[in-house]
C-alpha cells in the first residue's frame, strides 16, 4: 500500500497508474473517505480530551455544578461511542480502498497494454539450428521415462504430472545449482512455509486483487503460496530491523501452487503452465533508498542470468510495460528463455522492485542511524522455476539420436553424466 500523504499529494499520478495497470479503484472516493476518517478521528480525540479534563475537574466541584459536569461527561461517552461506530465503518472502507491502490511505475517503464509492448533490453546466446526435426519436451521426456502426464491427470486432474527418474534428477539438479550459486553470492538459503495465513498474501500484494488464484484451505483459513516470495517477505512481519543489517538477501525453496484462473487455452501444452511447481526465489529487503534499490534490482537480474548462462540456454531480457505490471511493482524485468517447441522465447523469470509497497502492508521497518524509523524496500526475482525450465533444457540440448546433453554445470548434480539417453 502507498502512504496516504503521497496519494493526496499525487492524485493525478496515482489515478494514471491505476489506469495504466488496469486496476479498478476510485481515488476520488478514497480522498473523500480519508477526509471523513480524519474528521472523525479529530472529533473523537477532542471529546476524549474534554472527558479527561472533566474527570480531573469533577473532584474539585460540589453540588449542582458537579452533577452537571458528571452528566456532561456521561453524554460525552455516548457521543464517543457513536462516533467510534461511524469511524469503524469508515476505516473499513478506507482500508479496502487503500489495498486496491497501485504503486506508481518508474519513469523509465514502457507504456503499454500487453506483452507486445514490453521492450527488449538484450539477447544472450543463439537459439540452436537443428539439422534434424526436433522433438518437443513431452516427446523427449516420455522417450526417456522422465515424465508421465497421463497418470498425473488421472490422479490429480488437468495440468498435473509425475516427474520420474532423470526427470526428477534434472528437476532437483537445476534447483541445487541455483541454490549453490546464490549462496556463493551472499544469500541465506531457507526452506519456507507453503501454507500461510492470509496476512502474508495481503502483505505481499497478492490479496485482494489476486485472491482467485490461490488455493484456500477453508477449514484452517490458510492458503497455499504461489511463490516463496510470500513467505520470505513476510519473514520479518511487524519487526523493526537495524539499518546496518540491510540489505538482507534471502533465497527460498518451496513447492508453489496456482489455480491459473483465466488461463484456459493459454500455454496449456506440456509443462509450461501447471498448478504445482517448484521454485528457488530470491528476495532482498533493503533500505528506503531509490538508488540502492535500482542497484539491487540489477543484482537480482544478474544472478538469474548467470544461472541461465551456466545452463547454456539462450535468453532475452525485456523491460515489462505498465499494462503487464502487478499492482505493487515499480519496475519489472522478465527473462524469457528460448523454447524450440514454442518457436520463441517463454518467460522463466520475473524481477520486481516494490519500494515500500509491501513493507507498509507488512509493517516492516528499520531504525536509521539518526534514530528515526523508515519502511524498508523489497525486491524479488526468480532464481529457477521447474518444471518450466526443463522445457528449455531438454529441447535446446537434444541431440539427433534423441539423447539430451547435460550442460557442464549440471553434471556434478547428475552423477557426472554427460547425456541422458546414452
Amino acid at each position: 500500500m502507498l502512504d496516504i500523504q503521497f496519494i493526496r499529494k499525487n492524485v493525478d499520478a496515482v489515478k494514471e497508474a491505476a489506469r495504466m495497470k488496469g486496476i479498478d479503484v476510485d481515488i476520488d472516493r478514497l480522498i473523500h473517505v480519508d477526509n471523513e476518517r480524519r474528521s472523525l478521528i479529530q472529533a473523537v480525540e477532542r471529546l476524549k480530551h474534554e472527558r479527561n479534563e472533566n474527570s480531573k475537574r469533577v473532584k474539585s466541584l460540589a453540588g449542582e455544578e458537579k452533577t452537571k459536569l458528571i452528566e456532561r461527561t456521561r453524554a460525552i461517552g455516548e457521543e464517543i461511542k457513536a462516533l467510534e461506530g461511524r469511524l469503524d465503518a469508515v476505516l473499513a472502507e478506507w482500508r479496502a480502498l487503500m489495498l486496491r491502490v497501485p504503486n506508481v511505475p518508474s519513469p523509465d517503464t514502457p507504456i503499454g497494454t500487453s506483452e507486445e509492448d514490453n521492450v527488449e533490453i538484450r539477447r544472450v546466446g543463439t537459439p540452436p539450428a537443428f539439422s534434424f526435426p526436433p522433438k518437443n519436451h513431452i516427446e523427449l521426456m516420455t522417450l526417456h521415462g522422465m515424465v508421465d502426464v497421463e497418470r498425473g491427470v488421472k490422479v490429480a486432474g488437468s495440468r498435473s504430472y509425475y516427474l520420474i527418474g532423470d526427470g526428477l534428477r534434472l528437476h532437483l539438479a537445476v534447483q541445487q545449482l541455483a541454490l549453490d550459486l546464490l549462496a556463493e553470492r551472499g544469500f541465506t538459503p531457507m526452506a519456507v512455509p507453503v501454507l500461510v495465513n492470509g496476512f502474508a498474501l495481503e502483505g505481499t500484494g497478492y490479496f485482494p486483487l489476486g485472491e482467485e488464484q490461490a488455493y484456500h484451505c477453508e477449514t484452517d483459513d490458510k492458503y497455499l503460496i504461489g511463490t516463496a516470495e510470500v513467505s520470505l517477505a513476510a519473514y520479518h512481519y511487524d519487526e523493526i530491523l537495524r539499518e546496518e543489517e540491510l540489505p538482507k538477501r534471502y533465497v527460498g525453496v518451496s513447492e508453489c501452487f496456482r489455480r491459473e484462473v483465466g488461463s484456459a487455452g493459454r500455454d496449456t501444452f506440456g509443462l509450461y503452465r501447471v498448478h504445482q511447481f517448484s521454485k528457488v526465489e530470491q528476495v532482498i529487503i533493503g533500505p528506503n533508498d531509490e538508488a540502492m534499490s535500482r542497484r539491487l534490482h540489477d543484482e537480482l537480474l544478474e544472478n538469474a542470468e548467470l544461472i541461465l548462462q551456466r545452463l547454456e540456454l539462450p535468453y532475452r531480457v525485456v523491460q515489462v510495460c505498465t499494462g503487464e505490471m502487478g499492482q505493487g511493482q515499480v519496475r519489472k524485468h522478465d527473462i524469457e528463455t528460448w523454447m524450440p517447441s514454442r518457436g520463441g522465447y517463454g518467460e522463466t523469470h520475473s524481477c520486481s522492485t516494490f519500494h515500500d509497497f509491501q513493507a507498509r502492508r507488512l509493517k516492516l521497518r528499520y531504525r536509521k542511524a539518526d534514530g528515526s524509523l523508515a519502511y524498508c524496500h523489497t525486491l524479488n526475482n526468480t532464481a529457477i522455476a521447474s518444471p518450466r525450465i526443463l522445457i528449455a533444457l531438454v529441447e535446446n540440448h537434444q541431440q539427433e539420436d534423441g539423447s539430451i546433453r547435460i550442460p557442464e554445470a549440471l553434471r556434478p548434480y547428475m552423477g557426472g553424466r554427460v547425456f541422458i539417453g546414452r
